[in-house]
């Protein structure tokens, strides 16, 4: 069903170029068809700022559900933002003081740049005043990545470790884990879901934690669990999130600090991401940018207009009907008053009856 533009974002002029259904919010007033308000906490840094719009707003528009999507987004002050980024947030995010008033059926909260240790960083006091207040009010909160590893340390103790593997980063192999639970019914027993980062919580720090586990990588851990009702929490520590192309930025850059001296390892592949084909084009590319470095000369264009076409998204379709469920499990449980979490009915304990 479609999203409804309920502001001038330019991210809804943008997906509907791409085939995403978008209506106006005068059309939408005049429609009997219910409404879903979606709040997308959105605390990645300026330039990956609309393109997460982007990603979390194609996946609730392509939901199947019968109803119209109301997205809100908002951030948090305490990030550091540039004038661009500022001046986006001015112009078309909301404010929390506003969303509490108005009230949401469920909420996104996306990941942002990692600090060594989350208590420290300037946002972890008023990010963990909307994880209670969401806990209290909102059906579901999905959390992701960064925002996982923030959300189990505040609510249940549970620290993340640093990977001694270094960065873990690429597509991977993921198998279900909990067939009957509803968030992945009618989902592939095994899919494909992109992971980029340097911290990790693992099963057995999350299974003594009371948690549920759903989905899960031998390479990468567990990516898909929830709180102990099944439904109230929801943690990734993937990200199904991602455009094709998402990896191939994020490596272009890693590139660039090579290039620019800001580091001096050169990164490594993305793992099971680049074609054969695209690795020896990306390790050519790679000798002639070290050997550069070393002349002192100025390097070469990144090849990226030679990799686009040959690049496969294997996560969106697996992605998106987790999404699709989440989005269900959201419309059954909420009652007429969005702001109530729960019907009289529902055992806030157990909501989706799960044995």
């Amino acid at each position: 069903m479609p999203l409804v533009a309920n502001t001038n974002l330019p991210s809804f002029k943008r997906l509907q170029g791409e085939g995403t259904t978008i209506i106006a919010s005068d059309r939408a007033l005049h429609q009997d068809i219910r409404e879903l308000h979606i709040g997308l906490l959105n605390m990645m840094p300026d330039k990956a700022l609309e393109a997460t719009e982007r990603q979390f707003f194609r996946l609730i528009g392509e939901s199947n559900q019968i109803a119209q999507f109301y997205i809100h987004p908002f951030t948090l002050d305490e990030l550091p933002r540039g004038e661009a980024g500022r001046k986006h947030i001015d112009q078309y995010y909301k404010r929390f003081a506003d969303i509490k008033k108005e009230g949401l059926d469920a909420l996104i909260i996306s990941g942002t740049t990692p600090g060594p240790e989350l208590s420290a960083l300037p946002f972890w006091k008023p990010l963990n005043e909307i994880i209670d207040w969401a806990y209290a009010n909102i059906t579901s909160t999905l959390c992701s990545c960064l925002a996982t590893h923030a959300v189990l340390q505040f609510r249940y103790g549970i620290h993340r470790y640093l990977l001694t593997t270094g960065k873990r980063w690429g597509v991977y192999s993921h198998k279900v884990m909990s067939r009957r639970h509803p968030l992945v019914a009618d989902v592939n027993t095994r899919f494909d879901v992109p992971h980029s980062r340097f911290y990790q919580v693992d099963r057995k720090q999350m299974e003594q934690a009371g948690l549920r586990i759903l989905v899960e990588s031998e390479e990468a851990g567990v990516h898909l669990a929830t709180s102990r009702d099944g439904f109230r929490l929801i943690f990734s520590q993937g990200h199904p999130e991602y455009d094709v192309v998402s990896l191939l930025k994020e490596y272009k850059r890693e590139v660039g600090r090579y290039v620019f001296g800001e580091t001096d390892d050169y990164p490594s592949f993305p793992e099971n991401y680049f074609s054969l084909r695209n690795r020896a084009i990306l390790e050519e590319y790679r000798d002639r940018a070290i050997a550069t470095r070393r002349q002192s000369r100025q390097a070469e264009q990144f090849p990226e207009a030679l990799l686009l076409d040959h690049i496969d998204n294997t996560w969106h379709d697996s992605a998106e009907a987790v999404i699709n469920n989440w989005i269900g499990q959201v419309y059954q449980i909420t009652h007429n008053d969005r702001r109530l979490p729960f019907r009289d009915d529902i055992d806030p304990d157990n909501p989706l009856g799960l044995a």
